[in-house]
């Protein structure tokens, strides 16, 4: 079987599913494991897809996204190859996926293991989260300022760590103001590591615009990475809320 995941987060959990050897073409940032970018095919990026690249393999299965791919481009690969399009918005879609993801590449129990995983460390991230709800700010972008908002895999992890979406009644990736974080109902402003590469420098700049708001950085593949990274990202979850 020869597959090709156009989705950095599912290249990891391919890898993960035991799939080293049927996974041949990745996207320029599938990262994880870091080894493919030098063993696998690169067919671009997650938004722009060498659709030649692609007919060259002539993969039995593309794994894409919704959200991380484009639309019109997965209709052009999907005329021509299966394609599993990918919708993740929260927790369980992510079960979901790393389910059907395993049926289609035959490794059912090495998914189940996986799901079975990660639902223990989450129920021991509920048992010893923190229960205070700190209404929290998730950047993802820098000039203009973006957060993650409603109806968002991120929205969806800022609630398992106990956190309240300060922007959540709004839908996906709003642009806002630094007027808009100000408000004093917001107790907490992360910085995710990705998309936009925001870095410690970026926490003594936002600290000197919102005095008395609380900056941290936020590592963006334990927020946003479903698939196998769920299993480290409850860990990371439960250091970080005792960090504030």
């Amino acid at each position: 079987m020869k597959i090709i995941s156009l989705v950095p987060s599912i290249t990891e959990l391919l890898a993960d599913l035991g799939l080293e050897d049927e996974v041949q073409g990745i996207t320029k940032f599938c990262i994880h494991p870091a080894h493919f970018r030098k063993t696998k095919t690169i067919v671009g990026g997650t938004k722009n897809v060498h659709i030649d690249r692609i007919r060259l393999i002539k993969p039995d299965l593309v794994i894409a996204n919704k959200e991380e791919n484009i639309k019109e481009q997965v209709e052009t690969i999907q005329a021509e190859f299966p394609v599993y399009l990918t919708d993740v918005n929260n927790f369980n879609d992510a079960l979901l996926m790393i389910r059907q993801t395993g049926k289609l590449t035959r490794r059912e129990e090495a998914a189940e293991s996986l799901i079975e995983s990660i639902n223990k460390s989450f129920n021991e991230l509920a048992r010893t989260g923190s229960t205070n709800r700190k209404s929290v700010a998730y950047l993802i972008w820098k000039d203009p300022y973006m957060v993650a908002a409603g109806h968002t895999y991120i929205n969806d992890m800022l609630n398992h760590c106990g956190f309240e979406n300060a922007f959540g009644n709004l839908d996906r990736y709003p642009a806002i103001t630094t007027d808009d974080l100000k408000k004093p109902g917001i107790d907490i402003i992360l910085l995710s590591s990705e998309p936009y590469p925001f870095r410690h420098h970026h926490v003594q700049e936002i600290s000197t615009l919102l005095p008395g708001k609380i900056i941290k950085m936020a590592d963006g593949e334990m927020f946003s990475w479903y698939g196998s990274r769920m299993i480290k990202a409850a860990h990371y979850f439960n250091e970080l809320i005792y960090s504030i």
